[in-house]
């Protein structure tokens, strides 16, 4: 190619704008790769300087199936009192994780209809309605000293008692350094 045939030749400004877009969509990758760094650090920190206390010992109490009453550790401060039946009581706030089994009664035949409750301090938390299959009960739950836990059926034949149960755990109790 002589010089004369490249002077001929259009200028094209495609590859100008070109990187002129890809700039702005570095800039853009990068800023948000800075920005989620630094949400990190300040987690970081947060964590750092504010941590959760969890105790050495976990406080732990469990229903059923065998026996059908309240099993509990017993740590230097417990974090659940019995009350009642299947109801517990908070004594310490923190986090808990609620778990547990419904296994329902498959032969039951009345006309109330299956139904079981996870209920704080009378407001319903989670339902479980289907009585063709084993089911698990519970989630992670903050909770509060005084609030009051129970598992509610409609009636006591719906569920069978000996693969149902239910337990809740203390994950972690909050208390800041000073």
């Amino acid at each position: 190619m002589s010089l004369s045939h490249m002077e001929d030749m259009p200028l094209s400004h495609s590859s100008l704008q070109g990187t002129h877009r890809s700039s702005w969509k570095q800039w853009f990758l990068y800023s948000t790769i800075v920005t989620l760094l630094l949400l990190c650090s300040f987690s970081t920190l947060i964590l750092t300087f504010l941590p959760l206390k969890t105790d050495s010992e976990p406080c732990i109490a469990k229903f059923g199936p065998f026996p059908l009453k309240w099993q509990m550790t017993c740590p230097k401060l417990p974090c659940v009192n019995k009350t009642a039946n299947e109801k517990l009581e908070i004594l310490q706030n923190g986090l808990y994780l609620i778990y547990g089994q419904v296994a329902p009664n498959t032969t039951y035949k009345e006309p109330a209809p299956f139904e079981v409750r996870l209920c704080k301090n009378e407001d319903i938390i989670q339902v479980l309605t289907n009585n063709s299959k084993i089911q698990n009960v519970g989630g992670t739950y903050e909770l509060r000293a005084g609030d009051i836990l129970e598992l509610i059926y409609n009636s006591e034949h719906q569920v069978l008692k000996n693969n149902t149960y239910w337990g809740i755990l203390l994950l972690a109790n909050p208390q800041y350094n000073s």
